[in-house]
């Protein structure tokens, strides 16, 4: 079975020339979206629910179907489990073809970067922010708990369990306290 997926965009606000592309390839059933939003996909997610073994999932191209990389992995894994298709006119993607099965691992190799990619820039950007004396993560804040086990060590009358038995601080909370 063809399925037809229209979802309204910028330069289709109403989804018309989707559906006139999508009906030049007669598919067996059409889902369109209510909205724009690409976040509440409610035609998508029955699309979806409804596929069976070696249905085609049809788009005018890959917009109209995911908002991210790893949106499109995710919805090509689903396709692939349920033993489907996927066809993206625009793009030319049609993943009953090996270039299209290809594709699909392109995806894959494509997220793998992008998420190493983000990685890699964060902590680059804790290293330096380290270097200029940054703290990494949320500020602390002192509350009377920790001022009064930082008097208690600093007094030099107290054990440290009777500093934690006395606040509520452990050692390890106390050691970092006194490094800052």
């Amino acid at each position: 079975m063809l399925i037809g997926y229209i979802r309204p965009y910028e330069e289709d606000p109403q989804g018309e020339q989707q559906l006139q592309l999508l009906q030049s390839l007669s598919c067996d059933r059409y889902l369109v979206e209510e909205h724009r939003s690409a976040k509440k996909r409610v035609a998508l997610d029955e699309a979806i629910q409804q596929l069976q073994a070696n249905d085609v999932l049809i788009v005018q191209k890959l917009f109209v179907l995911a908002d991210s990389t790893k949106h499109l992995a995710e919805l090509l894994y689903e396709l692939q489990h349920r033993q489907a298709y996927f066809v993206s006119l625009q793009e030319r993607l049609d993943t009953r073809k090996p270039d299209g099965q290809l594709f699909q691992q392109h995806v894959q190799i494509l997220l793998a970067f992008q998420s190493d990619m983000i990685s890699e820039n964060t902590k680059k950007g804790m290293y330096e922010a380290k270097q200029k004396g940054n703290q990494a993560g949320r500020p602390r804040k002192l509350d009377e708990n920790i001022k009064r086990a930082i008097q208690m060590y600093e007094s030099k009358q107290y054990s440290l369990a009777q500093i934690r038995e006395q606040t509520g601080i452990s050692k390890t909370t106390l050691y970092r306290y006194l490094e800052n």
